[in-house]
């Protein structure tokens, strides 16, 4: 008996449970026709207002001011920001480890490739090497009377290979006491400006510690980060302006190249501009603005943007009717496009040849008898 109560209960709770989403169902449907009885009413209201206000400035003449349209080419920008950075730019160590016995570099000198800018103290490397021209001064001579002898059939092979051995053995040790000597001779790789000094005489050079920064900013690269929505829109070659808001100054440039990767926490990929830069104005981070060029449509149908306006039916604007004998506004609905600067594409809606009311709109209703 208990077990058939609890089925009965089950069964009451999903047939309530129906019914409630029967009923939901329902109540939506009544609901989407009473809204579009009221879409349909309002829109019968909307259009007797319309006539009632076109009818009662029927005979009343509203001034405007008209624009004739035509094609042209449009274009549209993306802005981003770009990172300067010096086309080389090069942070000196020295090649060994040691005291830095002389300083030539200045911060803001000009220098060439090869300039020597700074020594490390080498005066346990000279000696070793003085002690080894001696040595290979006896080496050689040693060499030279055992070549002789073994010519005559004197002495034995053995003493005159020992004595070429040594002889050659010294001069390679010679070769890398000297080539340890070159490399405490701090050099510039590079044509360009010293911009900071980082070690003074006296301190320890090594490897790991940079002694100089050398910079050549007469050509600089710019990397900016593009959203990967562009990736289809820009190529390598395309056109690009470069404003640097500090400078008040825009350059002309092109895309030299496009990453190969899109980064995974921001979605873009990079960029890169090359410019020539020789009065050197144009700094390493200082702030740049790319204006990409993403879009663009030849005899396009463009109009400005605020002449655009939108009601319950879509986007419209006023044009010129003179068909009847008199010049009257006309209410033209539009599909707009892409829109760049304050002005927008009009793909369907418009041809180049009609007159569109630029001015007194505000006043006009569809059917105005308007003058200009």
């Amino acid at each position: 008996m208990k077990q058939n109560l609890i089925i009965i209960i089950a069964l009451l709770f999903l047939a309530s449970c129906g019914s409630t989403t029967v009923k939901d169902e329902a109540t939506r449907h009544q609901e989407l026709q009473q809204y579009k009885q009221e879409l349909h009413e309002l829109e019968q209201k909307i259009s007797a207002l319309e006539k009632e206000l076109s009818a009662n400035v029927e005979e009343e003449i509203i001034n405007v001011k008209v624009e004739k349209i035509e094609s042209r080419l449009f274009e549209h920008f993306i802005e981003v920001n770009g990172n300067v950075e010096a086309d080389l730019d090069v942070d000196l160590s020295p090649e060994s480890a040691g005291i830095i016995e002389e300083v030539l570099a200045k911060e803001g000198m000009d220098v060439k490739k090869g300039q020597v800018l700074g020594r490390l103290n080498t005066d346990a490397l000279q000696r070793s090497l003085d002690e080894l021209k001696i040595q290979l001064e006896l080496a050689v001579t040693t060499f030279e009377r055992q070549k002789n002898l073994w010519s005559h059939n004197i002495g034995s092979e053995m003493q005159y290979l020992q004595a070429k051995t040594n002889k050659e053995s010294l001069e390679k040790r010679i070769e890398g006491i000297q080539a340890q000597i070159d490399m405490a001779i701090i050099k510039s790789p590079i044509n360009g400006e010293i911009d900071v000094v980082y070690q003074e005489k006296g301190q320890i050079g090594s490897p790991q510690t940079p002694f100089v920064k050398v910079l050549n900013i007469s050509q600089v690269k710019i990397y900016a980060d593009v959203s990967e929505t562009y990736l289809t829109k820009i190529k390598k070659g395309d056109k690009v302006t470069v404003f640097f808001p500090a400078l008040d100054r825009e350059v002309e440039a092109s895309i030299y190249r496009m990453g190969n990767t899109i980064d995974p926490y921001n979605r873009t990929f990079r960029v890169r501009v090359n410019l020539n830069n020789r009065d050197r104005m144009i700094k390493p981070n200082l702030v740049s603005v790319l204006k990409i060029r993403d879009y663009t449509a030849e005899n396009a149908v463009v109009v400005p943007s605020l002449l655009i306006k939108k009601d319950f039916k879509g986007d419209f604007t006023y044009i010129v009717d003179s068909s009847g004998g008199k010049n009257k506004a006309k209410k033209v609905y539009v599909k707009p496009g892409v829109s760049n600067n304050n002005i927008t594409e009009i793909v369907d809606g418009l041809s180049a040849g009609m007159q569109i009311i630029t001015e007194g709109y505000t006043q006009i209703v569809d059917g105005s008898i308007i003058q200009f």
